[in-house]
């Protein structure tokens, strides 16, 4: 399936939303503005959204003047926020406008778009404005780490790695191949094995592993997509550490699709999950593409029809 076909099988509860009042903020420095030109892109987002009967303010900006107009969207006569950027801009909105009323719209410009390949926006501009246009909200999942929320995925060590690698890879054609050895030489370059406890729903379990992945709700579409966003579950998957030849094998099979049938990697599904890594009080852990040290144990809930979501019509498949 490609990367801008909808996968979502059943769609979140819809929500009444009039989109009368838009605020729009774009990232000037995301490489789709620096490509087209900021400008250019302002007025043909003013074209195609501000439609007769709508307010629409759009706003392009960089730096802390965009950190700061994400942070302070949450509060404002709008009824919605369009965001233009990449992840770090999406995951600021979604915590911004947690326990508003707002509805968050996503204008997909950064590099993974993470969300956005979720809910089948499209990643060409013209493309996603005009998707943006039909769209109609609906309320889905957040999961919170550490009382923090995020949007899609949470983990350590080699997952974390191949997924980044994962959509660096599926955009080359003749060298893919090539690509998925090197990623998964560089992933398990940079991973260790780690003694994980692992406690989901109150049960216990303990592993061997290279990494531990969290994501909201279950990846069942093709590759690491999830075919629904409002199930309220969390799922966490585990690479087992069973030798370097192995954990190839599953930065391969991560890549290629084929995680699901590998014996080495372990997913279970829950609404709490607690993560505590032997001997170590704090870990790296990427959260939708952003790096933090977080404290230990890694606490995941699932806060289930937290956020309202744009989401553009159902595309054929």
């Amino acid at each position: 399936m490609p990367p801008t076909a909808r996968v979502i099988d059943a769609d979140p509860a819809p929500v009444a939303h009039t989109l009368n009042h838009v605020l729009v903020l774009l990232n000037a420095r995301a490489g789709t503005l620096l490509d087209r030109g900021g400008e250019e892109v302002r007025k043909l987002v003013e074209r195609e959204l501000g439609k007769e009967g709508r307010t629409l303010d759009v706003h392009l900006l960089s730096g802390k003047n965009l950190l700061r107009a994400i942070r302070q969207s949450g509060r404002g006569a709008h009824d919605t926020v369009i965001v233009g950027g990449g992840d770090g801009s999406v995951s600021l909105a979604v915590t911004s406008l947690d326990g508003s009323d707002k509805t968050l719209g996503i204008l997909p410009l950064g590099t993974l778009n993470l969300l956005a390949h979720d809910i089948g926006m499209p990643m060409e501009l013209d493309a996603a404005l005009a998707a943006l246009d039909e769209a109609q909200p609906a309320t889905v999942d957040l999961a919170t780490l550490n009382g923090k929320l995020f949007h899609t995925i949470s983990g350590m060590g080699f997952f974390s790695q191949m997924a980044r690698a994962r959509e660096a890879a599926r955009k080359l054609k003749l060298w893919r191949f090539f690509a998925v050895a090197l990623a998964a030489f560089y992933a398990i370059r940079r991973s260790g094995r780690m003694e994980l406890d692992i406690t989901i729903d109150g049960t216990s379990h303990s592993y061997s592993a290279f990494a531990a992945l969290v994501s909201v709700n279950r990846f069942t579409g093709p590759g690491w997509r999830r075919a629904r966003l409002d199930e309220g579950l969390l799922e966490i998957h585990i690479a087992e550490d069973r030798g370097a030849l192995a954990l190839l094998k599953a930065g391969a099979d991560m890549v290629t699709d084929n995680w699901r049938d590998n014996p080495g990697i372990v997913s279970l599904s829950g609404r709490a999950i607690t993560v505590t890594r032997h001997n170590r009080s704090r870990s790296w852990v990427s959260t939708d593409g952003e790096l933090d040290r977080e404290t230990m144990p890694l606490n995941y809930k699932i806060n289930p029809a937290a956020l309202r979501l744009l989401m553009p019509p159902r595309a054929s498949t």
